[in-house]
């Protein structure tokens, strides 16, 4: 009954929690286009707790969200105010269906959640954010930016793996980017930053942060980690996506393995392979590594390169074989992991972080809240569990 008015039951619950408790207000983003995208984390994320409160992993995975949320400076007082507000919202878009035995089981429920997540916040022994200073910022083109790194105080996180980050440029607003790096004896860490329309943050971030500006940094998550399996390698890289990547060449060549290692890497024009002289020099000196760029004919349109990636993975063999790393915008992962499964890529040696459902891009909605809410995709968000390579 409340997916059937999803977009009343939000709103619903968004004016009642600002209405009864103003200073919470502070606390998320200003601007609509942020807004709509919180509100829409908020009530996926819960949709997927109660999918899954008997589910064993669900505990300690609420106990990192509660640890992760102190960087959202989320207090004990907080979750009370949102519970209440969500009930009178589950209230209000069920009619007579809302029931004592409804409202008992919902508020248990919640409770569940709340509990685990300040339990998780309680015994967390890290600080709720890094803050880390810009020593560099090199500029390719007007839309993409590296930013060198260093944080005040040491930064755990595995090659592959990505951070949460957030500007005083943009306050409350906080995204995910990956660290283009392994990790060095002076800790610096390297972001890859590419701009998106309306994306302030990444605005902020590759067109006005400059060298002294502090940023803060979340807790390192995420599951493109690389596993010695001694297999054959694939590495395959879009965009910016080449970030993660990078950061697993790195440290292969510092510690290589026995097989070979292939590497895709995919760019919408040659402008776009900014790392092009380190790569070239990994193959010049790594015998294990062979490289193909991908980029489209000259002047055909960018989305040719993403064919032509088909065509050359089509051409090479032994995908059962390959354990495959994918990184790169949210479409191109699900079409070239489709691709590779029809190839004969195995599903358990296909890594990569997980992505949106197939069509709803960055940044991309449905027409309205409610037909999102009644064919959401999986909930994507930072998971703050994923510090360690997942057993697969």
């Amino acid at each position: 009954m409340v997916e059937r008015r999803a977009e009343h039951a939000v709103k619903f619950f968004y004016t009642h929690l600002f209405w009864h408790n103003p200073a919470v207000r502070a606390l998320f983003p200003d601007s609509l286009h942020d807004m709509e995208r919180q509100r829409d984390r908020l009530f996926a994320a819960l949709t997927h707790v109660i999918a899954h409160l008997d589910d064993e992993r669900l505990g300690p995975y609420l106990r990192d969200l509660g640890r992760d949320h102190r960087k959202f400076l989320v207090r004990p007082e907080h979750y009370a105010a949102v519970g209440a507000s969500l009930l009178a919202a589950l209230a209000e878009t069920s009619g007579a269906a809302w029931t004592p035995p409804v409202e008992k089981a919902w508020a248990e429920a919640y409770q569940v959640m709340a509990d685990a997540m300040t339990a998780g916040a309680d015994a967390s022994e890290d600080p709720p954010w890094w803050d880390a200073e810009v020593v560099r910022h090199l500029r390719y083109g007007p839309d993409i930016g590296v930013l060198t790194l260093r944080p005040h105080a040491p930064f755990p996180y595995l090659p592959g793996q990505y951070t949460s980050v957030s500007s005083d440029r943009v306050p409350t607003a906080w995204r995910t980017y990956s660290i283009g790096n392994a990790p060095r004896p002076d800790g610096t860490v390297d972001l890859h930053v590419s701009r998106v329309d309306r994306g302030r943050l990444s605005t902020a971030l590759v067109r006005e942060t400059g060298p002294g500006d502090v940023l803060r940094l979340g807790a390192a998550g995420g599951q493109l980690t690389f596993r010695r399996e001694d297999r054959p390698v694939s590495l395959i890289a879009a965009g910016t996506g080449w970030a993660p990547i990078r950061a697993l060449l790195e440290d292969l060549a510092e510690h290589p393995c026995d097989q070979d290692v292939r590497l895709f890497v995919v760019a919408r024009d040659g402008a776009h392979l900014y790392d092009r002289p380190l790569i070239d020099a990994y193959a010049a000196s790594c015998a294990w590594l062979a490289v193909t760029y991908i980029t489209p004919a000259p002047g055909r349109h960018r989305n040719q390169a993403t064919d032509r990636l088909a065509t050359a993975l089509g051409n090479r063999g032994l995908w059962p074989d390959q354990d495959v790393y994918l990184s790169g915008p949210p479409p191109f992962i699900a079409e070239t992991a489709h691709l590779l499964r029809e190839l004969g890529a195995r599903p358990g040696r296909l890594f990569h972080d997980a992505v949106p459902a197939r069509g709803h891009g960055y940044g991309e909605r449905p027409l309205g809240f409610g037909e999102w809410f009644l064919d959401r995709p999986a909930p994507h968000w930072h998971d703050p569990s994923a510090r360690a390579p997942r057993t697969y």
